[in-house]
């Protein structure tokens, strides 16, 4: 069984983040309800509030008294406004969360509707290969362990040679996750974690509060941001996960949302999609002022037209973070 993260570790941070959150929601909306391809969220009324994110010092930082805070209002509230439109003139519903990981006032959330319920689809891959990263790290899993597919592993996706019985390895199937977003690889990998409530054991010790994993496979885009902040601060395996981790969802067969609207950085990231609704959760690692965490759920258009939503608002998120503070 993977050793989750102390618990300690995730109280304190967590409880630093209900501090520093701040949600925003576009101006009469409330979360769209879709059904996903392992269940149907319940849908449940949200606040409006009026846009106001303030800027907020990252769990790391420790700024000096004598330094006057950054001010970032008026770039938060013209980040709010172009995302809404971005989304409303690509015919799209969309929550937005975004953390930084350096700089000057760094923000620790950022969102619109960051607490809206979505379908997972495959982002629930996200915290399963960073569980499995480590594993990896931590010496409880190895690459070449050989795990074997049973029938009822199988779901429709990438590759027609399961037969019951056949063994892979650990890293041929996260290979197949991360590259592809293959269920069926997914589907063993998350069996011999433990299952559902393994997984979800995992993310809630990784910051997914909100999120039911798998059954019936709902997230948020704040419980997405958080699954990869404790990543990238090392608090799932350090440097000897991530080594193993980014290569497998950097630059992989779907680069047509965060990527796209990215391309002067690298980006590992895990999409989901089930007809309208796609997803997509980054870590940008190279950003113009430090890395950053940029992730989207949407519902609209789907296929081409609606990768296009995610990559213009991730582009927007961009230039944003140029034209921040040092």
């Amino acid at each position: 069984m993977l050793k989750l993260a102390g618990g300690g570790l995730t109280v304190v941070v967590l409880l630093l983040l209900a501090v520093l959150f701040v949600v925003v929601v576009f101006p009469g909306a409330v979360p769209l309800v879709l059904v996903g391809s392992r269940g149907t969220p319940s849908p449940s009324p949200v606040a409006i509030v009026t846009p106001s994110p303030s800027p907020s010092q990252s769990p790391s930082s420790s700024p000096s008294p004598s330094l006057k805070p950054v001010d970032r209002t008026a770039a938060f509230a013209a980040l709010t406004r172009d995302l809404n439109k971005i989304a409303t003139a690509g015919g799209a519903k969309a929550s937005v969360s975004l953390m930084e990981l350096g700089g000057t006032a760094p923000v620790a959330m950022w969102s619109i509707k960051g607490d809206s319920s979505w379908p997972a689809d495959s982002t629930y891959k996200l915290p399963l290969l960073i569980a499995e990263a480590q594993g990896i790290a931590s010496g409880k899993f190895k690459a070449t362990d050989k795990l074997c597919y049973k029938s009822s592993d199988y779901e429709v996706g990438w590759f027609g040679d399961y037969v019951p019985g056949t063994c892979y390895t650990r890293n041929a199937l996260a290979q197949r996750v991360g590259h592809y977003s293959d269920n069926t690889a997914a589907h063993i990998l998350v069996r011999y974690l433990g299952g559902s409530t393994a997984l979800n054991a995992f993310a809630k010790s990784m910051g997914a509060v909100q999120s039911k994993f798998w059954v019936p496979n709902t997230t948020t885009t704040g419980d997405l941001a958080r699954l990869w902040w404790y990543e990238a601060v090392g608090a799932a395996g350090g440097k000897a996960a991530q080594g193993w981790l980014y290569p497998l969802i950097t630059k992989t067969y779907w680069e047509a949302g965060i990527p796209a609207g990215t391309p002067k950085a690298t980006v590992v990231h895990k999409v989901g999609y089930n007809g309208r609704s796609l997803n997509d959760a980054a870590l940008v690692l190279n950003g113009p002022k430090g890395a950053y965490i940029v992730t989207i759920c949407t519902n609209g258009p789907g296929g081409a037209a609606g990768w296009n939503v995610i990559s213009r608002m991730a582009a927007r998120v961009y230039q944003f973070e140029t034209a921040r503070p040092a």
